[in-house]
């Protein structure tokens, strides 16, 4: 069985409000009670029940999570930043992915209305009106991590996806000597493909070369499609530009099964520096995203938010970023 509070106060011979107070580290109990106390609850390998305690206090100590994706390894790094910090300072973190419901709209609410989070971190690529309404409402502090220059309202943790996409174009056409280039979008109304898209193009545009656009989502099996029908068109690129390295991933798996090589016959690059892009063969040319960094300054400003260490205005974070080159173009 689960130890109780009341079992640890009967075998310690004190009252379960002074139990309470030794583990919630009380000043007003006797410093060789409480020890007595918290030996016994490492004996009896007692944990407290969060929740409970909370309830209790009417204050909480859990931050919510909402990601579109759980197992993508740009989330998971995000995950493992966020709650590096949030643990650090006293903090729990549950983790939702948005799949799991009808509307993100939907999934909000439900984290809310259960008065169990003392903030909210979200993941999405569009702030919608009705999803604004519903944050608003909440009256809890609400972090983004979103790229997009229209959120006013929350604070903001963005990537620089324009300068990372400019300076690996650039590096294809002025380093690699690429004339003829391919970019992969993600999807059409995603906050970071649209910049990444943008400078792709102008860096094509300011030094010369022809590119084309294809249509991806930011899917292994998109980045497939596309590199398939570049590859099969008349005017093939000499170089593919992946919107992410998932969708470069997908590339691989096409060139590959085409008997073609990288780079001798097709040059893939991608975006985000995932885990698993160095160990690709060849390894993998990336713009890297400090992931975690990501993950660590949303859960320092959701805290700082929770306890009102910084002013009223609304704060932008940039997350860096820097090409990686390996061998694959």
């Amino acid at each position: 069985m689960v130890p109780t509070i009341k079992e640890i106060a009967s075998k310690a011979k004190v009252s379960i409000a002074t139990v309470s107070r030794a583990l919630n580290d009380d000043s007003r109990v006797a410093e060789e009670t409480r020890k007595k106390i918290l030996d016994l609850a490492n004996r009896l390998n007692y944990s407290p029940n969060i929740l409970a305690r909370n309830f209790v206090k009417k204050k909480s100590n859990i931050l919510g999570m909402i990601l579109p994706e759980i197992s993508d390894d740009f989330f998971t790094e995000i995950i493992k930043g966020f709650d590096e910090v949030a643990y650090g300072k006293g903090y729990y973190t549950i983790v939702a992915s948005s799949h799991k419901y009808e509307s993100l709209e939907d999934e909000i609410i439900t984290f809310i209305r259960n008065g169990l989070f003392s903030g909210l971190i979200l993941l999405i690529s569009d702030l919608k009106p009705k999803l604004e309404s519903v944050l608003l409402k909440s009256h809890i502090p609400v972090v983004l991590i979103n790229s997009s220059t229209k959120v006013k309202k929350f604070d903001t943790i963005a990537l620089d996806n324009y300068e990372g996409s400019y300076e690996i174009t650039k590096y294809l056409i002025t380093n690699k000597k690429y004339n003829k280039l391919c970019h992969i979008t993600g999807p059409s109304k995603n906050d970071d493909s649209y910049p990444r898209k943008m400078g792709f193009i102008d860096a094509c545009k300011e030094y010369g070369a022809k590119y084309s656009i294809e249509q991806g989502d930011f899917t292994k099996e998109s980045g497939y499609d596309g590199c398939k029908k570049q590859l099969k068109s008349k005017n093939k690129p000499q170089a593919i530009f992946a919107a992410n390295d998932m969708m470069a991933i997908g590339c691989y798996d096409f060139i590959k099964e085409a008997g073609l090589r990288i780079p001798a016959d097709i040059a893939i690059v991608g975006f985000d520096d995932i885990f698993v892009a160095q160990y690709l063969t060849p390894p993998l040319t990336t713009i890297r995203v400090h992931i975690k960094e990501i993950g660590r300054n949303a859960a320092d400003t959701l805290i700082k938010r929770i306890k009102k260490e910084i002013m009223p205005i609304k704060l932008t974070i940039k997350a860096s970023s820097e090409l990686i080159i390996r061998d694959s173009c």
